[in-house]
């Protein structure tokens, strides 16, 4: 039955997601993510392989879903769908040679994303940097490396002695706390 009711609650958040609803698909992305590390590190160390790569699988899981969310049809069950997911992102994982990573540039993708018609409002450089200097110095730091400086993640995880894991995670919270600042979500 607890299966049963934590899918139902994934559900309905990311149906309430799909109507715009940011607080509910911010829940959705931390329950999922805290359902899913417990079996994919399990699944890893099952494998042969670290259960310390389960946060980069988490991550790519929660990526995909993302990416994909509008394929789920809502009027079938939501664990399948992100079983399925989890599992290919597992099994690419499991695929790649032991001791090396896979890093693609997303600009390889740009065209299998959605363009999508949104208008940003208008900021000036002094808004940019009013912007940048309200994130936390870490989130900063890792924005200036990345979309400015042009530095890949590992060369930023170098830079700043941090995991890849953590520079995405830096990001990603810095662009969310960005979008927010900018009205756009």
């Amino acid at each position: 039955m607890q299966v049963d009711r934590r899918e139902h609650d994934f559900a309905e958040a990311m149906r309430a997601a799909s109507r715009g609803d940011v607080a509910a698909y911010t829940r959705f992305l931390q329950n999922v993510s805290d359902w899913l590390r417990p079996i994919i590190r399990r699944e890893l160390v099952r494998s042969g392989r670290s259960a310390a790569d389960a946060e980069d699988i988490v991550q790519d899981t929660l990526l995909a879903l993302h990416l994909k969310r509008n394929t789920w049809d809502e009027s079938r069950p939501i664990g399948p769908w992100i079983r399925a997911i989890a599992r290919h992102k597992l099994i690419d994982a499991l695929r790649l040679p032991r001791g090396r990573s896979n890093d693609v540039s997303i600009d390889e993708f740009s065209d299998a994303l959605p363009a999508e018609e949104t208008t940003y409002p208008a900021i000036d450089d002094r808004d940019v940097e009013r912007r940048l200097h309200a994130l936390a110095p870490g989130q900063r730091q890792v924005i200036q490396a990345i979309a400015i400086d042009g530095l890949s993640i590992a060369e930023s995880a170098a830079k700043f002695a941090m995991t890849p894991v953590a520079v995405r995670v830096a990001l990603h919270r810095a662009l969310k706390s960005l979008s927010r600042m900018a009205g756009v979500s």
